[in-house]
């Protein structure tokens, strides 16, 4: 969503890209940072957390977004095994004018596995340029 508030519309999806469940990097994850979990039982609550946030990061480098208010409403639905592919999508649901210069976009964020099921959700709250 490379758009400045005025252009961006509700109901409008965005690709924010895909990322697989690395085997190591879940082994490296639940070592340091999930003491009692184990791989078998796939990823971590907090590592689709952090998979999301990076194809969120990733694919918001060069929006006009200035700004991330808020993430709530979060959903874990599943555990994806190591070599999950998991995709992220964000739905535009509300936006609201903040002044002259900017405004504020409520998204649904969700990340699905290969067979589409959903995997995580999130709601955002951020600030957009005009």
């Amino acid at each position: 969503m490379p758009a400045a508030f005025d252009e961006i519309q509700i109901g409008q999806v965005v690709n924010l890209g895909a990322m697989g469940v690395d085997a190591a990097a879940l082994e490296a994850f639940v070592a340091a940072f999930a003491p009692g979990w184990t791989v078998d039982r796939g990823a971590p609550d907090a590592m689709v957390f952090s998979i999301w946030a990076k194809l969120d990061a990733m694919a918001s480098t060069d929006w006009p977004q200035t700004k991330r208010l808020g993430v709530d409403a979060l959903r874990w639905m599943r555990n994806p095994p190591p070599g999950e592919l998991l995709r992220g999508r964000m739905t535009v649901m509300a936006k609201d004018p903040v002044g002259d210069d900017k405004g504020i976009v409520i998204a649904q964020h969700d990340l699905l596995d290969e067979a589409g099921r959903l995997v995580f959700s999130c709601l955002t709250r951020s600030v957009f340029s005009r």
